[in-house]
């Protein structure tokens, strides 16, 4: 039912790079794989971080989260670099604490990201 209602939003609202990006996040926890990316990747290429410093690195996580889910974890990584080194980008407690990104704890790559992020004394 969700991901219906949502559809039809992003189809009355084709231009709302948001929706598109939560029914890429609705499609990926489906199993929706090639939609899910096809969805959150466009909805960063409508609204890219040099448009927009607020949203446009929110759009950019989901389309990590996508990755992640999507059991593509160079491509999440990739996606979460540059997210690390702007200040409306990912944060440490979320990398460090949140579930989504347990599919690539193990993965030496994150460790290194969530090593940059860490709190300095």
């Amino acid at each position: 039912m969700t991901r219906e209602q949502l559809h039809r939003k992003v189809e009355t609202d084709p231009a709302n790079p948001a929706l598109l990006s939560a029914l890429g996040c609705v499609d990926i926890a489906l199993g929706n794989k090639q939609l899910a990316i096809s969805e959150a990747k466009r909805a960063v290429e409508m609204l890219p971080i040099s448009k927009d410093a607020v949203q446009g690195p929110n759009l950019l996580e989901n389309l990590a989260r996508v990755y992640t889910w999507a059991n593509e974890p160079d491509l999440a990584l990739e996606t979460l670099d540059p997210l690390i080194k702007i200040p409306s980008g990912v944060y440490y407690g979320d990398l460090k604490l949140d579930p989504g990104w347990d599919p690539l704890r193990k993965d030496p790559r994150f460790e290194k990201l969530l090593a940059e992020l860490a709190p300095k004394d």
